[in-house]
This record gives structure tokens, C-alpha cells and sequence, in this order.
């Protein structure tokens, strides 16, 4: 497999990817960067590629989604605290 192919990655692994890349171009990260950094992020939560054999699949940690979504920005941080407060 070269280096770069997706082909060993799940359906799901590819659109989380894509998903992931489609925010990070909405923030304005070019769309090599983005890719890179979606890809990434994949790897860090599902450990990389398919496995075969049965049961081989870990628990996925997804840290780095939890990041992005409390990473929204400082408005959204200050609404959100404002809420939890009351």
C-alpha cells in the first residue's frame, strides 16, 4: 500500500475524515492542511486502519472531537458558561 492510500480505512473512518475536514476548512485551514490534520485526527481516535481478526477493535478515544467541540470559539464559551451557571 503506498504511503497515502485510504484504502484501508473503514466507510466510517472516511467520513468522519471528511467530516472532520469539512469543519477545519470552514475555520479557513487550507484544504491540504485540513486533510492532513482530519486524517490525523482519525488515526489518533480509531488507532488507524481496518483490522482484521475478531474482537480486535479498542475502545476509540475520542478526546480530540471533545476538544473541537468545546473549542468553538470564545463567544460560545461564554455562552456556555453563562448557562451552566444559572
Amino acid at each position: 500500500m503506498a504511503r497515502g492510500s485510504k484504502s484501508k480505512y473503514s466507510s466510517k473512518q472516511k467520513r468522519k475524515a471528511e467530516h472532520i475536514e469539512e469543519g477545519y476548512e470552514k475555520r479557513g485551514t487550507s484544504k491540504k492542511e485540513a486533510e492532513r490534520r482530519a486524517w490525523a485526527t482519525v488515526n489518533k481516535e480509531s488507532g488507524g486502519g481496518k483490522k482484521s481478526g475478531s474482537g480486535r477493535e479498542k475502545k476509540s478515544n475520542k478526546s480530540s472531537s471533545r476538544k473541537g467541540g468545546r473549542k468553538g470559539g470564545r463567544r460560545s464559551h461564554a455562552r456556555s458558561r453563562s448557562k451552566s451557571k444559572s
